[in-house]
């Protein structure tokens, strides 16, 4: 069983959680007994059941854990399956937990989602604004995933956790693909997965940059511009995956800029093949702007930023217009930085009726 507090209010819990470091800075829903409970009994699976150990500080990764950060969080008993998955693919060796939780780099793990589970789940959000406010399942998924993180795994600021600065999606970073605006096929089919499957894709990233492209139907071109000005944004020489390479990275497009690609005849294996193509560096050009990691390299060598095409993550999401997003990498630890997908289960998942518990808060 997970160790308990004892509070004599809600808001002196509140107060309590905040002073022992439990919470992510924001107020959080009190994980009672009863609301504890009822979010593991919507995973039907036993309360002390373990996926893993959770880095650095290797706790037990328990259901009944993971359903006390998902309570904090304010979860939905639907959001589970994709909290279970999302910390299924965190703690798979691949992902480097650990050390990316240890890390002085902003990276932060981007929770994808694709399949039924998008809807299935509370209705993730894809469209406008989806890694912003104003989406619960989003919002509440990537939040839970981060605070288990912190009270599981022992991600503390400045003392485990050395990010030297952060970013907003250490909070909160989750977002599904919007398949149906897509002309592509589903990124988790890409990955190998039947399309009526639903998967977590995560990967390490830092916070969005914005990619911003005026498209022109009347331009032959059109295209090749478009990906100069992804690759661009994707693996410009500030950017880890130019100093150091090898590193997963996630390209955003919104549903005009990939209609444009898409209309050029480009598939998503294409243009990650043609993002690959231009992530290229020189070792002068590296030089020039971070001598210290240009040192090792041949004279006129010339490095891709990854390892092969198919370490650039590509999928559809937000509204038309101007703006798509790339989110670099960190490209370090035992697996420089790869990108993990994880089935989710939808099966053993119980529908929980939402009813008042003893203290008239809706649970």
């Amino acid at each position: 069983m997970t160790d308990k507090l004892f509070a004599e209010s809600e808001a002196a819990a509140l107060e309590q959680l905040h002073a022992q470091g439990l919470t992510d800075g924001l107020p959080v829903v009190i994980p009672t007994d009863e609301r504890v409970a009822r979010m593991v009994l919507a995973t039907g699976q036993a309360a002390e059941l373990t996926l893993g150990d959770m880095g650095p500080a290797g706790g037990s990764a328990t259901i009944e854990k993971i359903a006390v950060a998902a309570v904090m969080a304010g979860c939905l008993p639907d959001h589970m399956p994709v909290v279970i998955a999302a910390i299924e693919a965190i703690i798979n060796p691949a992902f480097d937990l650990t050390e990316m939780q240890a890390t002085t780099h902003c990276t932060a793990p981007l929770i994808l989602v694709n399949g039924p589970a998008r809807a299935a789940c509370g209705g993730i959000a894809s469209g406008f604004g989806a890694l912003g406010p104003g989406f619960r399942a989003n919002a509440s998924i990537g939040r839970a995933v981060r605070l288990a993180m912190m009270n599981i795994g022992g991600a503390r600021p400045g003392v485990s956790d050395m990010a030297l600065l952060g970013h907003p999606g250490k909070f909160s970073y989750c977002l599904a693909e919007d398949e149906a605006s897509s002309p592509f096929e589903p990124l988790h089919v890409s990955r190998g997965f039947n399309a009526e499957d639903s998967v977590v894709t995560v990967v390490g990233a830092e916070a969005p940059h914005s990619v911003m492209y005026s498209g022109d139907a009347d331009a032959g071109d059109d295209h090749e511009r478009l990906l100069n000005v992804l690759a661009i944004g994707l693996a410009n020489l500030a950017t880890n995956n130019a100093a150091l390479t090898g590193g997963a990275a996630v390209v955003v497009l919104n549903p005009e800029h990939a209609n444009i690609l898409a209309g050029a005849g480009l598939t998503r294996a294409d243009i990650c093949a043609a993002l690959y193509d231009r992530c290229v560096h020189t070792t002068e050009a590296l030089a020039a702007v971070n001598p210290g990691f240009a040192s090792r390299l041949k004279p006129g060598a010339v490095r891709h930023c990854f390892k092969d095409p198919s370490q650039i993550l590509v999928l559809v999401a937000g509204g038309s217009g101007l703006y798509s997003m790339v989110m670099p990498s960190w490209c370090a630890g035992g697996h420089r930085n790869e990108a993990v997908s994880q089935a989710i289960v939808l099966d053993l998942f119980c529908e929980i009726p939402v009813r008042a518990d003893t203290s008239g808060v809706v649970a």
